[in-house]
């Protein structure tokens, strides 16, 4: 597809997207059909909106849905950049492939390594606020917390419990042989995500509202969130990534670019570890999957951070 078309494609999505956005504005508590992508009859299929009772339970999912949607807007004291929970679980925490919420809640509480303790539900959250939303966690017991969990519950409340579903998280792509190449990187983001996320991963807006998510820069997730990994970012991009063409990078491709995006700064890790860059990196990301916080790449130590 070449960048005319491909800009073509961009400004309906675009206009799409901002008319979805005002749409949430005007009625946070309308639960949008899930897209026809998302119905695969090799995936978990989630109730649909029809299915939800005229009660305050009904109306805790719909906030809850608000919420996932539309959250820099309607939690802006927990929210520190520009993203909202929709840009990394994409087709409202539905879509398989994209960490899907009906493929998360039944599998807590659950170990996790990044904080060597058994996580609740609630805490698997707050760590999205803190690291990915670069922001400050809500009360366990908060309304935030609370509705997110419920919408998570209600999307996943016909799924089995302690089974990991097809789809649930964002599908392993191995590195390849030739590992990842930051120029061949730049060279698929120029042609494949620059349209959508700007020249400098700056994003899209409409008004004050991103469109399309800053991919570095202080208004996007910071070193401590999953998506630093490039392996992580190789994985969400090469099942999701660009829109409307899930799958039409090559692993090699998906693993250039994420390298190449996952090189420019963004904000500081929140562990800093006594001011230190190498200490954090010795302690929370030297195991921790491919990545480049702590490394020097041309010469510029990565990981400084930028407010």
């Amino acid at each position: 597809m070449n960048r005319d078309l491909l800009l073509g494609f961009s400004l309906v999505l675009l206009a799409s997207q901002a008319h979805g956005a005002a749409v949430a504005m005007e009625d946070q508590s309308q639960v949008r059909e899930p897209a026809v992508s998302a119905a695969h009859p090799q995936y978990f299929q989630p109730p649909a909106e029809s299915e939800l009772p005229d009660n305050a339970y009904g109306k805790m999912v719909r906030d809850g849905y608000a919420l996932f949607v539309d959250t820099k807007r309607l939690a802006p004291k927990f929210v520190g950049n520009g993203l909202n929970c929709s840009n990394c679980h994409l087709d409202q925490g539905r879509l398989a492939n994209s960490a899907p919420l009906w493929g998360a809640y039944p599998m807590y509480p659950a170990y996790r390594k990044k904080n060597n303790k058994v996580n609740t539900y609630a805490e698997r959250l707050q760590g999205c606020f803190q690291f990915s939303m670069n922001g400050t966690p809500p009360a366990a017991d908060s309304y935030e917390i609370t509705a997110l969990s419920v919408y998570s519950y209600w999307l996943a409340s016909k799924a089995p419990i302690g089974v990991e579903l097809p789809g649930r998280g964002y599908p392993e792509v191995p590195q390849p042989a030739q590992g990842y190449d930051l120029a061949r990187g730049e060279q698929v983001y120029r042609a494949q995500c620059a349209v959508c996320h700007g020249d400098n991963g700056q994003g899209q807006k409409v008004g004050t509202d991103y469109v399309m998510p800053p991919l570095w820069g202080k208004d996007s997730y910071n070193w401590g969130a999953g998506m630093h990994r490039i392996n992580t970012a190789a994985s969400f991009i090469k099942y999701n990534m660009p829109l409307g063409q899930a799958g039409s990078l090559s692993d090699q491709q998906a693993w250039d670019v994420a390298a190449f995006v996952n090189r420019h700064e963004r904000p500081q890790d929140p562990r800093l570890v006594e001011g230190s860059i190498e200490k954090t990196r010795l302690k929370f990301h030297a195991n921790d999957g491919v990545n480049l916080y702590g490394q020097t790449v041309d010469g510029v130590l990565i990981g400084q951070g930028i407010r």
